[in-house]
């Protein structure tokens, strides 16, 4: 069963929010990621209107790519929407239903990014944290500069921001537009890259991310 560390009150402000995140960044681990992964968990939110939010978790066999569990909470954003600060937005809703699972996952797979992130702090980092589970960003857009990766699959550039490495841009289909993976807390990039190939082997985007993804449209 996955516990959440008491690490931090939700915060109401934005100046709050970013205390909160300068002072647990320095928690985040970068180390040489889990060995023989079996289970990986995706994680997304999807919103509805006045600001309603379904927060989906989706458990796959990294092997199979089948869905062994899934967890889903209804709720409403407590926080506004301000960029570099989604996590205070989803965490919350995420870490519920994360707690309901009844498969436990080995890593955390996030529609988002971790390092990647103007204070090195972002979703992947922050639910990785607070669970003090193995956990990756793999984001739609890039934050920060990078160039195209080649063509085929696998291949991949660093992403840089602020002039530091924090990611890659990943090929994961020939032809493809990349995804950008980022470390969360636990793992390693190298690790983190291998494992979006192993779940992104038919589509752009890991198994992970679209099954928690289309479960949250069709409720």
């Amino acid at each position: 069963m996955i516990t959440v560390r008491n690490l931090h009150e939700w915060p109401s402000t934005e100046q709050e929010a970013l205390a909160v995140q300068q002072r647990l960044r320095r928690l985040v681990r970068v180390e040489p990621g889990p060995t023989g992964i079996r289970t990986a968990a995706g994680l997304d939110v999807a919103y509805r209107d006045d600001d309603r939010l379904i927060a989906v978790v989706t458990v796959v066999d990294v092997t199979t790519l089948e869905v062994l569990d899934t967890s889903v909470v209804h709720g409403s954003a407590e926080f506004p929407y301000i960029s570099g600060l989604f996590a205070f937005r989803e965490a919350p809703p995420l870490l519920r239903a994360l707690t309901r699972l009844g498969v436990d996952p080995d890593i955390l797979v996030c529609d988002g990014h971790g390092l990647a992130h103007p204070r090195r702090f972002g979703l992947a980092c922050h639910l990785g944290v607070l669970t003090d589970l193995p956990s990756i960003g793999v984001g739609k857009t890039a934050i920060g500069t990078y160039e195209q990766p080649r063509p085929q699959r696998g291949e991949h550039t660093p992403v840089f921001l602020d002039g530091e490495p924090v990611g890659r841009a990943l090929r994961t289909q020939p032809n493809v537009k990349p995804v950008f993976v980022s470390v969360g807390h636990r793992t390693d990039l190298d690790t983190a890259c291998d494992l979006v190939l192993r779940l992104a082997r038919r589509y752009r985007l890991p198994e992970t991310t679209r099954t928690a993804d289309h479960l949250g449209r069709v409720l």
